[in-house]
Order: structure tokens, then C-alpha cells, then sequence
């Protein structure tokens, strides 16, 4: 009897071992963290205004798709929205669609940076095959120290009088009614 009983242990453990082969390291599993991440994604909080930091430089060099040099100093007295993602980062691929949304809307009355170190090539590859359309940026100088973080997606929104108002690390809701209202706000100023 011991030896049968075993051998059911060993296939369920190998099943397991598979099963969770297959979630970290196959396109499934990927599916499987972006949807779960969507599904967890909410609004994201404005910092209180008593905890707000102020950007100490505007100058940090980027380089566009097409090879143009930028510099945060242009969008000065600008509301700034950055995002840092990478194509391989199932959190990032979850908050994407809201993101877009959100572009859709405001391209036109803020300024959107979408910061990555992935190659050109690989990021237009992602935006193409996402049906995405935002403009993907590679940082060419030290970020500003407000705005640096070992973890993606990173994105932080930055008003008018270079306060960062919102510092989210991890996946959230952009396109939520609330945030929108937010922007509606600052845009107000």
C-alpha cells in the first residue's frame, strides 16, 4: 500500500510543480497576472498637500521613438504624467488600456512621458501588437530623485507649480472617474 500512495504524491507534486512552471514563466501565466492585476487596479490617491514634494530639477534628458532629444524643463508650469514600464512587466501591460483612455482624452492638455528601458524597437512592437498609441520615451540622464523607484509601473503626476501630486508604484485604475476629476481640477488652475 506505502508504495502506491507515494506514487500518487509524486504526479500530484509534479502536476503542482508544472502548473506553477507554467504561471511564472509561459504567455498564460502572463495573461493570468495582467488579468488579476486588473482586477485588483483602483483609482489612485492624490498625496495630502502637507506631504507633496516639490520636483527639485527639471533637468532630465529623453529621447523619443524617433531619436528627438526632450527635456522635462519644456513642460515647465505643465501638468506632467509619467509612466515607467517595461513590456515584460505584467503590471504595467494591466494598467496600459486605462492609460490609453486616459491619453485619448487629455493628450491635448497635458504632457504624457512613457519611460522605458526597453528598446525602441521592442516597445513599438508591444504598442502595435497592444493596439496602443502613447508616446514611449528612454531616459538619457539621472531621474529627478522624486521621481525614482526600483519598481514598475512607476507613474507620477506632477501639477502646474512642479509639486508631485501622485506618486503610484504598482498597477492602478487611470481612467477611473475620481482621477479624472482630479485632472479636471488641476486643469482649472
Amino acid at each position: 500500500m506505502e508504495p502506491k500512495k507515494s506514487k500518487k504524491s509524486t504526479i500530484q507534486n509534479i502536476v503542482f510543480i508544472v502548473f506553477i512552471a507554467l504561471l511564472l514563466f509561459s504567455p498564460l501565466g502572463t495573461f493570468v497576472k495582467v488579468h488579476l492585476n486588473r482586477l485588483i487596479a483602483f483609482s489612485p490617491k492624490t498625496i495630502a498637500i502637507t506631504d507633496q514634494k516639490m520636483l527639485s530639477t527639471y533637468q532630465w534628458q529623453l529621447k523619443d521613438a524617433t531619436g528627438k532629444t526632450v527635456s522635462l524643463e519644456a513642460y515647465k508650469g505643465k501638468i506632467v504624467f509619467i509612466n515607467f514600464w517595461a513590456t515584460w512587466c505584467p503590471p504595467c501591460i494591466a494598467e496600459m488600456p486605462s492609460i490609453q483612455k486616459l491619453y485619448v482624452d487629455y493628450q491635448d492638455k497635458m504632457v504624457f512621458l512613457f519611460v522605458t528601458t526597453d528598446s525602441f524597437e521592442k516597445a513599438n512592437a508591444f504598442m502595435i501588437k497592444e493596439n496602443l498609441k502613447l508616446p514611449i520615451y528612454q531616459s538619457l540622464s539621472n531621474t529627478p530623485i522624486e521621481l525614482e523607484s526600483s519598481t514598475i509601473p512607476a507613474t507620477y503626476v506632477i501639477d502646474q507649480s512642479g509639486n508631485v501630486i501622485v506618486a503610484k508604484i504598482g498597477t492602478a485604475d487611470w481612467n477611473s472617474d475620481s482621477f479624472r476629476e482630479k485632472i479636471d481640477e488641476l486643469l482649472k488652475k
